[in-house]
């Protein structure tokens, strides 16, 4: 048995038959090709998956694909300027070398995207605190740190805001 259902990925709306027991990620990656969300631990532990549902972050790994119906959202390629370029959270994330093997890095960017949403100008205990929900086992979360940071600071100073970056795009 299988089940319709419509759910708006990056400012997308997308119909798609799914299975009732297809995750979010598998879904994401293996239907729509949106590759940037990775499959982690498959327990909802690494945060590799995260993505936004209705602007909050989730682990998509642990939700089906069934349940996105009707709901909004935004992966790590929804990050990206209208035009494609990286957008301020990601070329921050580039700039201070926030990433290495990037295993970490989608669940790191939405986990910055989520806190820099709610707080354009975090401390750094505040954004540690924000991504202590996602393992990185290379960069030692310094230059993640940085990257947020800047991108914060980049945010505040751009006229447009965030930009794509809000999840609208």
């Amino acid at each position: 048995m299988t089940h319709a259902i419509s759910v708006t990925i990056n400012g997308v709306t997308r119909q798609a038959v799914v299975e009732p027991r297809q995750t979010l990620v598998d879904f994401l990656r293996d239907q729509l090709a949106l590759t940037g969300t990775h499959v982690g631990c498959e327990h909802g532990v690494c945060g590799a998956c995260s993505v936004l549902l209705d602007g909050e972050p989730i682990r998509s790994c642990l939700m089906f694909a069934v349940q996105a119906d009707g709901h909004a959202i935004t992966t790590v390629e929804g990050l990206r300027e209208d035009d494609g370029t990286l957008g301020i959270l990601q070329d921050s994330f580039w700039e201070t070398h926030a990433l290495q093997c990037g295993y970490c890095t989608p669940g790191m960017l939405i986990a910055g995207q989520d806190l820099l949403a709610r707080n354009p100008d975090p401390s750094d205990e505040e954004i540690r605190e924000a991504i202590a929900g996602n393992l990185c086992r290379c960069t030692g979360y310094v230059q993640i740190v940085d990257a947020i940071r800047l991108a914060g600071a980049r945010m505040r100073q751009s006229p447009e805001g965030s930009g794509a970056e809000n999840g609208d795009d």
